[in-house]
């Protein structure tokens, strides 16, 4: 006999350990099955499993699974990033904390080497939490961004590149971290809105040049009075960079200082002469019109520079430190100062000197980078650069023809936005942990680019008479650039391999929207690029989970929900159930409430299971579901058939949430709430024949409920499907996991026993929903009547009276001309039948109560009503707290509403 209750903590392990042990995660043998195949998206290897991941993985493991049942050899690769910053960061902490020497005493190679020694013995955690969750991957196949076969692979694509001239080295700006001393991407740049200042510089006009400048405006906005100027105003939040200015900046239609542009100013600390440009960047209604120009600090900046032929002059080194190694006429005095300290000796000596003309207070965004927490700074440096633009054609003819299609379709727009105004991919990375760059320098500074050393050795001798010492380049890649290889290198590319023949393309990728350009876009132009074929053909987007109120989680906050908990005190399938049935939104709204529902689920499931064991429900040799007879046995391999159709209809379109909901609606509303209770009667009655074959649907319904069930909870259903297993005839398929989908053929749907069943459904219902409305005793058993049924009708409530009675909790059930004093109407199935309350409930009081209720919903609708009409709260309260009130009232009005229908009914009594 089943246990009470099923419990997760021991059988989850247990029954993980067994899945892997059988080998049925690696793909099947058949070489004539159907292929599917889906890579993960690498986690960072430092990284332990978050609420992201746990939404991110489910989906991945619910296709897998899916697939896998329906017969198809299905590949889920699994591996992690090396994560270049996140790594060196941790294991330079761990020095830092055992007291040892810091990376730059210790060298690189030993630096390295400590981190392969971190990664033997400490890495892998998320790959073990990946299994708590259920997630079926092959890990035979795991692999890591640095393993020996896609360092090929990346050596090889760089070379490729370079040859074919799309990798170049230039100097642009970057995001710089001068904590960490590297280059880092703009998914690593943490935007913070900070309050600062604009600063108002008096920028003196060299030559003499003064102009008329508009000090008043008539109500139209025309010039009535000017002032004699011999200076132009800028404004900027970063006083430190002007020692770069290279240039200011007007808008070509702004009339104030049209006679400007060509003049020059004399900077008022450097003394460096700089043009006044026209450029459209400037904004007449920002501030005074006019920006300074500093074309290595800033990335507008650095635009208007090219546009108009200012020189990029770079005043911090890498530490954000003040340097004039570009530009001697930088003072001495402020060479050496951290960048804040001399953004403060600038303003002090504008102040004194009388150039600084005001101080606005602003609230304004600042990157950060988001692990080192430090200000960033735009900088000017050389580095290697991926021609994306080039790469960038293919990828977007590709999803433009359909070749891969995004899923929901509308974040196909920020695939396009990106690709179609993609700017050169910096690749290069000041860090120690990562692939290295595969590029020599000669001692005349000649860039051999080689798959190895060797290579550049024979580069090299074209250049030189004899041996000469090479060194290869400091920088590793771009972590970025060999997760864009993942799809075919993880394959085993550039070998041609079985692997890559029979799995790439790949079918599906699941991941976030705030990766689309960093990860897929890149993905798609090296998988085209070096395969000549898309890499996934769907990608399939994910919401972003955020707490019950909408808010975005962080422990700051308090508001994080770990996956890692939720499982130990609840188990993985509440957990993945709820991931999917909420995937619909791109914001998903989780509490832990929530998951605790979901868990109540599980039980129901397990709870049907044992209630089916304990009425000797059995598969039997050679049942065919085709043959039953009985009506409710009809009638739930209809709706059981139905549900299979939506299930798969919803997983194979990557609609996670509509998959999740017709299953519950199935296993709770349909199976439990009905056919069990229909088939009460049956199994306690005295027809042999009728009981037999209940049992045998009751059997058999019950494991294609667990096949629909797995690829969403896994544990349970396995944990069933073999408890279950001695329960009558033998299966053929010993774990569910490896079980075939269900075979449901159109002609299980018996209309008329949908029909017939529909009825009964619907009325129970209606007779259960107006007595909670009436607010009827649950003891009481008033009398029921049909007011002159048609003999379609009167067939039926012959056929179904003892479960009218039962169901309905009614005393009688009886056919009359007229309704009967004191009885409420209800029409259902086309019928109009009648609830006797006179007598059962006190009328008045109830009609007073019912009154009551509604004022309490008019003074909620009332009080919602006025805060959304209220344009202040509309246009200053967070989104999330007005969706709040939006549904707040929707409820109201539904409430009131149903209300209203019971008073009416009671309006009619008399």
């Amino acid at each position: 006999m089943l246990d009470k209750t099923f419990d997760p903590k021991a059988a989850e392990p247990r029954l993980y350990a067994t899945w892997e042990e059988s080998g049925v995660f690696a793909p099947r043998q058949d070489t004539a099955a159907e292929a599917y195949s889906i890579v993960i998206p690498p986690p960072n290897v430092t990284g332990s499993l978050h609420i992201g991941h746990a939404l991110n993985n489910t989906l991945q493991d619910i296709l897998a699974r899916y697939h896998r049942m329906t017969g198809k050899a299905v590949l889920w690769l699994p591996g992690t990033d090396h994560a270049g910053i996140a790594t060196q960061m941790v294991v330079e902490r761990q020095l830092a904390a055992a007291g040892n020497m810091s990376r730059r005493e210790m060298g690189r190679d030993a630096f390295v080497d400590k981190v392969w020694e971190w990664k033997a013995t400490s890495a892998g955690s998320i790959q073990q939490q990946l299994r708590r969750l259920g997630a079926s991957c092959d890990w035979s196949r795991e692999r890591f961004t640095l393993d020996p076969e896609l360092q090929v692979a990346v050596r090889k694509v760089f070379v490729q590149l370079h040859k074919e001239g799309l990798i170049y080295r230039d100097k642009r700006l970057v995001n710089w971290d001068p904590h960490f001393q590297t280059a880092i991407s703009d998914l690593e740049v943490e935007q913070r809105e900070m309050d600062g200042f604009y600063w108002h510089f008096a920028y003196p006009l060299a030559d003499g040049v003064t102009y008329e400048h508009p000090i008043a405006f008539d109500e139209e906005g025309k010039a009535t009075e000017w002032e004699t100027r011999d200076h132009i105003v800028v404004a900027t939040t970063r006083p430190e960079t002007m020692l770069g200015d290279t240039g200011v900046a007007v808008h070509p239609e702004d009339g104030r200082y049209a006679g400007l542009v060509g003049q020059w100013i004399d900077h008022p600390i450097t003394g460096r002469r700089i043009r006044i440009v026209a450029d459209d960047y400037a904004d007449p209604a920002k501030g005074s019109g006019a920006v300074k120009i500093t074309p290595a600090h800033d990335f507008n900046d650095f635009g208007v520079g090219k546009r108009t032929g200012l020189e990029a002059l770079n005043v911090l080194d890498a530490f954000g430190r003040i340097t004039n190694a570009d530009t001697p006429d930088v003072p001495a005095e402020y060479c050496g100062m951290d960048r804040f300290v001399a953004r403060k000796a600038i303003v002090a000596r504008a102040e004194a000197e009388g150039w600084l003309k005001e101080i606005e207070k602003t609230r304004h965004v600042v990157p950060h980078g988001d692990r080192s927490g430090v200000v960033i700074e735009p900088w000017l440096t050389d580095q290697w650069y991926v021609d994306a633009h080039t790469l960038a054609q293919p990828a977007i003819k590709a999803v433009e023809q359909g070749d891969t299609t995004f899923e929901p379709a509308s974040y196909s727009k920020i695939y396009f936005e990106w690709l179609r105004n993609i700017e050169p991919w910096c690749i290069s990375r000041q860090l120690w942990w990562g692939h290295r760059i595969p590029a020599w320098y000669g001692p005349n500074g000649e860039i051999y680019v080689a798959e190895s050393e060797e290579d550049a050795r024979e580069q090299a001798m074209a250049d030189y008479d004899s041996e000469v010492v090479l060194h290869q380049d400091e920088d590793v890649l771009d972590t970025w650039f060999s997760s864009a290889l993942w799809p075919f290198s993880t394959m085993g590319w550039p070998e041609k391999t079985e692997d890559l023949a029979r799995f790439y393309p790949t079918s599906d990728l699941v991941t976030a929207a705030d990766i689309i350009f960093f990860w897929v876009a890149r993905m798609m132009m090296m998988g085209l690029h070096f395969m000549d074929e898309v890499p996934f053909r769907r990608v399939i987007i994910n919401g972003l989970v955020r707490d019950e109120k909408g808010q975005k989680m962080s422990k700051s906050k308090g508001n994080v929900i770990d996956p890692l908990t939720i499982i130990d005190e609840l188990g993985a399938d509440p957990l993945r159930f709820t991931m999917a049935i909420l995937s619909g939104t791109r914001d998903i709204k989780l509490s832990r409430q929530r998951i605790e529902g979901y868990r109540n689920f599980g039980t129901k499931l397990w709870n049907a299971a044992r209630f089916s064991q304990m009425n000797e429900a059995r598969r039997v040799e050679g049942f065919d579901p085709a043959g039953v007879q009985q009506t409710i046995n009809r009638w739930i391999r209809g709706e059981l058939t139905k549900a299979g159709r939506q299930v798969s209809a919803a997983i194979e379109g990557g609609r996670f949430d509509d998959a999740a909901s017709a299953l519950y609606r199935f296993v709770w509303n349909v199976f439990c709430d009905w056919y069990l209770e229909l088939a009460k009667p049956v199994f306690t009655g005295a027809d042999e024949a009728t009981k037999a074959e209940t049992r045998a649907m009751t059997a058999w319904t019950l494991d294609q409920t667990l096949k629909l069930m797995h690829p969403v909870m896994p544990f349970i259903t396995e944990e069933l499907w073999g408890q279950l297993a001695d329960q009558g005839a033998p299966r053929p398929e010993p774990t569910l996991i490896g079980a075939a989908w269900p075979d449901l053929p159109d002609a299980f749907i018996d209309p008329s026993a949908e029909a017939e069943i529909g009825w009964l459904v619907d009325l129970v219902t209606e007779i259960r929903a107006l007595r909670a409305e009436m607010n009827v005793p649950p003891s009481a058993r008033p009398p029921l009547a049909f007011v002159a049924p048609d003999d379609a009708t009167a067939g039926r409530i012959a056929r179904h009276r003892d479960l009218l009675l039962t169901l309905g909790r009614v005393s009688d059930i009886a056919v009359a001309d007229a309704t009967p004093a004191g009885a409420v109407t209800f029409v259902s199935g086309g019928a109009t039948a009648a609830l006797s309350l006179a007598g059962i409930i006190d009328l008045a009081a109830e009609r007073a109560r019912l009154q009551k209720e509604i004022a309490a919903f008019d003074s909620d609708i009332g009080h919602v009503n006025k805060k959304l009409g209220n344009p202040n709260f509309v246009a200053r309260a967070a989104p999330e707290v007005v969706e709040e009130q939006r549904e707040k009232l929707a409820e109201a009005e539904a409430g009131k509403a149903k209300l209203q229908a019971a008073l009416a009914r009671l309006d009619a009594v008399g």
